[in-house]
């Protein structure tokens, strides 16, 4: 895996092969990954189009690609909630391989409980749960009721299946690549 665009564009990622099963790791394809950041920058769901300028939080985040994506296209911070040890291993090398520690902050914590959020809210949200748990809501919820969100955040929910939107959250789009359902909501203002 590498990063696919921005300032840190062809930088390698520490490698997951096909992924983790037994650690609910899925590394999003290049591909896929390449699809998502053009939706969001040239889908009118935000200005400036996401991700320059946002703070991102990346919630079940296994590698962290998605984040570090972000960071690449100009986003200004990362927060990355994985309470796995393959996937926080995995998100420290790629900070230290990056050279963007100072611009990420690890929760190794459950992202179904985040608890009140003790910096600035986040405008772009990544949510990439195990397949199949029912967890993306229950994130989603967590993050709103902890603050960790702007009014008008923007989420991209990777799964398996089409879930309903939670309350207090917008369905905006809807793709499809290969077996990767992707979903765009926006929070609305409680």
């Amino acid at each position: 895996m590498r990063i696919v665009g921005g300032s840190l564009r062809g930088a390698a990622l520490a490698n997951l092969g096909a992924g983790d099963d037994a650690a609910h790791l899925r590394p999003t394809t290049d591909r896929v990954r390449e699809a998502v950041f053009n939706l969001i920058a040239h889908g009118g769901y935000a200005t400036p189009a996401p991700p320059v300028g946002a703070r991102v939080l990346d919630l079940f985040a296994g590698s962290g690609a998605l984040g570090f994506e972000a960071l690449s296209r100009g986003a200004v911070h990362l927060t990355s909630v994985e309470n796995g040890k393959t996937g926080a291993r995995l998100i420290q090398q790629n900070m230290r391989a990056l050279n963007v520690a100072d611009r990420v902050t690890l929760l190794r914590q459950d992202a179904t409980a985040l608890g009140p959020c003790t910096a600035e809210p986040a405008s772009l949200v990544f949510l990439d749960p195990p397949y199949g748990k029912g967890l993306g809501a229950r994130a989603l919820a967590a993050a709103r009721q902890g603050g960790w969100l702007t009014d008008s955040a923007l989420v991209v929910w990777e799964d398996s299946v089409e879930s309903p939107p939670p309350p207090g959250f917008m369905l905006e789009d809807v793709r499809r690549y290969g077996s990767t359902i992707i979903q765009l909501l926006t929070a609305s203002a409680p």
